[in-house]
């Protein structure tokens, strides 16, 4: 079912399939009937033993799955998946495969030194260069492409900070160039724009596909993955599920937008989430009047920041902060859809009259300050990796070669990033559901606030994700 362009009611618009990336990895039907050739589907059948265990089959724990094979190809290794494997929240979002963290390099500076914010911005650009190095090395079909973004500032308050931000990118070896208007206006077609940015350390891909095709490399190397089964509790040694216990070295807790059972002992983690919608397929003329023919991804400067990605057979995808955390996933409500569909309409005017064909919510897991969690208790055996929020595709890459190396005991720049915890972990104020929905109404506030009055916003308390 589609969305009818602008001017019929909200109210008439029914519900849409989501998402847009299940069609092409094949989510739906396997959803119908059917796991990966040679995983598990439907659970295990009573206990067993590996070496290691890694609870979720998403992003962050099939990548810790494919380093740690290839640091020691003879290790027994099972990843359990309470759903289907490759269909969590990275592999619902926007196709993006960036070197943003929520986190700023600043941030990070004044809790861990300017080294270690050196360190995380670096591997945070590598990891971009090192997923579609795997893409291309497993043959993995994810129409991965090289494409660069570019964020546009609206207001003054946007374009001060965006000048604070590119003028000081070079410090932590990030490449980000500031935009004239004229400039901008030679990438995207978004009006009223007072400047922009230009960074390469970006990509598009289809992220069903990327991981849906790393959970296939795994089975062939050998990865039991046992798709169906819901792990009950975590301990030292023991992973028990409905429907068997696995016994284990080490625990590998990777489970996305999380779960109580396997959630990090501390709560350092909240669920949220995203809203999208796709739009139709767009010919290379339509995309040149919408204002994206290049291919980038763009952003507005806003708190309440806007994405949109063009696809690989022409589609735009549109991504924004959802207003109900709490909410399911899955369909969204009209008047959601609505709001993505304004937001688009607002940054591209030429998509005005295009279809909406999708839209969906995938859900995160956030951490307060906006730092992903990545550690290994030696004592107990237990890791950990979460809070990757939105932009989770190539911050999973990472967490995924930093939990090989420390599981393996090997001591790299990965294994002494900043986000990395050893032992228990740091206690940490918590991040609560209701502060996370709080965050986004401010942002959006905030963004009232700076168009009105031109100046930059006192309200605190903003989404970091």
């Amino acid at each position: 079912m589609t969305v009818p362009p602008r001017g019929e009611p909200a109210a008439a618009q029914p519900p849409l399939p989501a998402p847009v990336w299940d069609d092409a990895a094949g989510l739906v039907d396997d959803r119908a009937g059917g796991g990966l050739d040679g995983g598990l589907d439907g659970g295990l059948d009573g206990d067993t033993v590996a070496d290691v265990v890694v609870v979720g089959a998403g992003a962050a724990g099939l990548w810790a799955a494919y380093y740690l094979l290839e640091a020691d190809p003879a290790l027994d290794v099972v990843v359990l998946e309470q759903a289907r494997a490759a269909t969590g929240g990275s592999a619902r979002g926007l196709g993006s495969c960036s070197a943003r963290l929520a986190v700023s390099a600043e941030d990070v500076a004044r809790t861990h030194g300017p080294a270690a914010a050196r360190s995380l911005r670096a591997a945070m650009r590598d990891a971009v260069v090192e997923v579609g190095g795997v893409a291309a090395a497993e043959e993995i079909d994810c129409n991965f492409t090289y494409t660069g973004a570019v964020t546009v500032a609206r207001t003054l308050p946007q374009l001060a900070r965006m000048r604070s931000r590119t003028s000081g990118a070079g410090a932590w070896g990030d490449e980000e160039h500031l935009l004239a208007p004229d400039a901008v206006a030679e990438h995207v077609g978004t009006p009223g724009v007072l400047g922009g940015s230009w960074t390469p350390d970006s990509a598009q891909l289809d992220p069903a596909r990327l991981l849906r095709g790393l959970a296939d490399v795994l089975v062939a190397r050998g990865v039991r993955l046992v798709e169906g089964t819901r792990v009950v509790r975590v301990s030292p040694g023991a992973v028990v599920t409905e429907h068997g216990t696995v016994r284990t070295r080490v625990v590998v807790r990777a489970p996305g937008a999380w779960t109580p059972a396997v959630a990090p002992a501390d709560h350092t983690v909240a669920a949220a989430a995203v809203d999208l919608l796709a739009t139709e397929p767009l010919t290379g003329a339509a995309r040149r009047d919408v204002g994206l023919a290049r291919g980038q991804g763009l952003a507005d400067a806003a708190h309440d920041r806007v994405e949109v990605r063009p696809t690989a057979d022409g589609r735009l995808v549109v991504a924004l902060p959802a207003r109900r955390t709490r909410a399911r996933t899955g369909t969204l409500a009209a008047d959601d859809v609505e709001r993505l569909r304004r937001r688009l309409v607002d940054v591209l005017p030429g998509a005005a009259g295009t279809r909406v064909t999708h839209a969906w919510r995938a859900p995160l897991a956030v951490t307060r300050d906006g730092m992903p969690r990545v550690g290994l208790d030696r004592d107990t055996g237990l890791g950990w990796a979460v809070g990757f929020g939105r932009d989770g595709l190539a911050a999973a890459n990472v967490a995924g070669r930093t939990l090989a190396d420390l599981v393996t005991g090997s001591v790299t720049e990965l294994s002494r990033l900043p986000w990395v915890e050893h032992g228990a972990g740091r206690t940490r104020l918590p991040a609560r559901p209701t502060a996370l929905a709080l965050a986004t109404h401010v942002g959006r506030v905030a963004d009232a606030l700076e168009a009105r009055t031109g100046r930059e916003s006192r309200v605190p308390g903003r989404a970091r994700w």
